[in-house]
């Protein structure tokens, strides 16, 4: 066996596994951090395939920002988990349609010969051709648009993310800065006029006579 096929056995298996992980860990921190597993092992694959540029977006964009949002905005919600648990089962005929197209695509692929793919014309590509410096191309040119509008919807995923860490709860105490500068002394001390008592003391020839 070649180095380069053991290779790939081992990132597809860690892949598989990581992504088992993902949709069965209980604690949902575990299963960001088994999803960040999975894009490291994805990004191996992209290497193997020599397509770098794809492998470092995935680990620069997706574990660097994607799935560190994600995991802050985890930790920061109160996520009701019995009640997510719950409703595991009833995702899981989605699940399945969704995991059944992809091992069709992925087989499609694979036995690219057995369904007329290696018929479809090549692509003969110049010498030097760089697939960095062709995708920003296209990005800032034919699709600058549709790059445009995805990264408004980021931006207002992240925006809804924080206003959801913002939201109001009744068994929580807050604290307002503003009002607590804003506190006058008369309002915080109050002094009280007590009466002075004395304290009655009894002689011992008082006490002998009683």
């Amino acid at each position: 066996m070649e180095f380069t096929t053991f290779t790939f056995y081992v990132f597809g298996a860690i892949l598989l596994f990581a992504a088992l992980r993902v949709i069965t860990a209980k604690n949902p921190v575990h299963a960001a951090l088994y999803l960040v597993l999975a894009f490291f092992a994805g990004a191996g694959l992209w290497m193997l395939l020599q397509a770098e540029f794809l492998a470092i977006m995935l680990v620069m964009v997706y574990v660097g920002a994607v799935m560190v949002l994600f995991l802050f905005v985890v930790m920061m919600l109160d996520i009701d988990l019995a009640r997510l648990r719950s409703r595991f089962w009833s995702y899981l005929p989605l699940g399945a349609t969704i995991g059944i197209l992809m091992v069709v695509m992925m087989a499609m692929v694979l036995g690219g010969r057995y369904f007329g793919v290696d018929a479809l014309p090549g692509q003969t590509l110049p010498p030097g051709h760089s697939n960095t410096k062709e995708l920003g191309r296209l990005l800032y040119t034919e699709y600058v648009y549709p790059f445009e509008l995805a990264s408004v919807i980021l931006l207002v995923g992240i925006i809804a993310a924080v206003m959801l860490t913002l939201r109001k709860r009744k068994d929580t105490k807050y604290l307002d800065p503003s009002r607590q500068v804003a506190r006058k002394r008369e309002e915080s001390v109050r002094l009280v006029s007590m009466p002075a008592e004395k304290e009655e003391t009894e002689t011992p020839t008082e006490r002998g006579s009683q």
